[in-house]
């Protein structure tokens, strides 16, 4: 096994996602080789290294598990709460330790996956990779044309512009009008944000997609594996060693130009002579001036 980064190290040990993993190293919790590390980046190998979460060994497991929940209303998506609310690993019969892949709110439902792979989860909830997420939205009434219009070319939301969103009309019926929403980012209470900037009201959101995977049939609180195909579909959003270096690669050239482009604009300033350098100056003015005739 190749030297990795600490934090997905972690991450692909099941402990947890990769950005929660940077935390838990941040925190104190993690020593290698019998020395705390603070800082993510370090580079370890699990098969050489003595690594430590809380004084216990990670190890790499030797089965991963990939579940899809159908989440109801009332439970957040965590794997610990500290208010004690219930969460969607409540809802999980499995006796290894898996955590949520990103969030849903606790007012909404549907699709949400769990597993124990840290590397899934930074690549289907990291905004970089862009993984499309579907969902039906209940609205209070129709969306008025500039409504619309808003939703599909993005609008402002707390000082950043929300993404172009996919917006089709489903169906009308006495408790609303429902709607499909197709979101490539995933913003805290991003579409009940969006629809009350704009006057109207969710009355129900349902995940129905993620990437390929569909909720379909599954009944509400009810939790089944991913087949095979299902998780080569997934795991297909992470990218192979040599891209992830290339793309690596290329954000550290470009730190380096901007540290050696602010190097070369030190070097290149003129210095302000010290006191020796003004006498020197001063003395050559003497030596080239004409001396006086006696």
């Amino acid at each position: 096994m190749s030297a990795e980064r600490l934090q997905k190290v972690l991450a692909s040990a099941g402990i947890a996602s990769r950005r929660d993993c940077e935390a838990i190293i941040a925190a104190g919790r993690v020593s290698v080789n019998g020395r705390i590390v603070q800082e993510p980046g370090l580079r370890v190998d699990l098969e050489q290294d003595s690594i430590l979460l809380d004084g216990q060994p990670v190890r790499q497991p030797s089965q991963r598990t990939y579940l899809m929940l159908h989440k109801p209303v009332g439970f957040v998506s965590t794997a610990d709460d500290p208010f004690e609310r219930p969460t969607v690993v409540d809802l999980v019969n499995v006796s290894t330790r898996v955590f949520p892949v990103g969030r849903l709110d606790v007012d909404s439902e549907g699709l949400i996956l769990l597993t124990d792979d840290g590397e899934l989860t930074h690549h289907l909830t990291h905004p970089k990779f862009e993984v499309e997420k579907e969902y039906r939205v209940l609205l209070n009434r129709p969306l008025d044309i500039e409504a619309l219009r808003a939703w599909r070319e993005g609008l402002p939301l707390h000082g950043a512009m929300t993404a172009p969103a996919k917006v089709s009309l489903l169906e009308t019926g006495d408790e609303g009008v429902w709607y499909s929403v197709v979101l490539r980012e995933g913003r805290k209470r991003q579409i009940r944000e969006m629809a009350n900037s704009l006057g109207y009201e969710v009355r129900r959101l349902i995940r129905v997609r993620e990437g390929n995977l569909l909720l379909g049939d599954l009944p509400l609180r009810e939790t089944r594996s991913l087949t095979e195909a299902e998780v080569a579909e997934l795991r297909a959003h992470i990218p192979a060693p040599e891209e992830d270096a290339r793309r690596r690669g290329g954000e550290d050239a470009r730190t380096r130009g901007r540290e050696d482009a602010r190097t070369r604009g030190r070097e290149e300033r003129p210095e302000r002579g010290g006191y020796g350098e003004r006498e020197d100056a001063r003395t050559r003015g003497r030596e080239e001036r004409p001396e006086r005739g006696g």
